[in-house]
């Protein structure tokens, strides 16, 4: 009887361990946990910019306009004093080609209805003098037009491409390096060391 309750207990015994290792086992067995990172985004974040190269343009329709737009500032008065220049050249060239040109008609007898100065212009001048002089004020009156027809399309330019470089930074470090520099040849072609000069600029 004994020998049964020993049996008995040992048997319990036995099953209780294979449970404890077959629990061990499964923990063992679990996986560990995978931690999941969230992806870093290498994009760097855009910067919404309002300045339009477009609107810089369609402004500079108005002389001044773009470079205010653009905030050069300092641009519009340049802008203001070639308009100036190149419309007085070309409204004071127009008066005296119109006045030459009057001129030899009332000398030619083409004409009688002219200014009191046309008369005086025709009476000290001969024909051919009166001719020289209405072509010669005609070309730079055109001349003249021409330039401040350009010089329209110029300030126009400059505010669209003031306007594209707008965001543009320069850094502060524009200078300008000269270096000594030695040059090694192979000296079984016969050359030897050389000196020379490394210009380096930095932007």
């Amino acid at each position: 009887m004994k020998r049964f309750w020993l049996l008995l207990i040992l048997s319990v015994l036995a099953v209780q361990c294979m449970k404890a290792q077959d629990t061990l086992i499964l923990r063992q067995d679990l996986p560990e946990p995978i931690e999941v990172q969230q992806p870093v985004s290498t994009q760097t974040p855009t910067v919404k910019r309002n300045h339009s190269p477009k609107t810089a343009t369609w402004l500079s329709l108005i002389p001044g306009a773009g470079q205010a737009y653009n905030r050069k500032y300092w641009k519009m008065p340049i802008v203001y004093a070639g308009f100036g220049a190149t419309i007085y050249f070309a409204i004071t060239n127009g008066d005296d080609y119109r006045l030459y040109r009057a001129a030899y008609d009332y000398k030619m007898g083409i004409s009688t209805d002219v200014s009191e100065k046309a008369k005086e212009e025709a009476a000290k001048y001969t024909a051919d003098n009166l001719i020289t002089l209405r072509d010669h004020y005609r070309r730079n009156m055109e001349l003249s037009w021409i330039i401040t027809a350009a010089w329209y399309l110029v300030q126009i330019i400059d505010a669209n491409v003031d306007a594209h470089f707008f965001y543009y930074e320069i850094g502060d470090d524009l200078t300008l390096h000269v270096e000594p520099q030695l040059n090694n040849f192979n000296q079984t072609l016969g050359y030897g060391n050389n000196m020379g000069v490394t210009l380096k600029l930095n932007f």
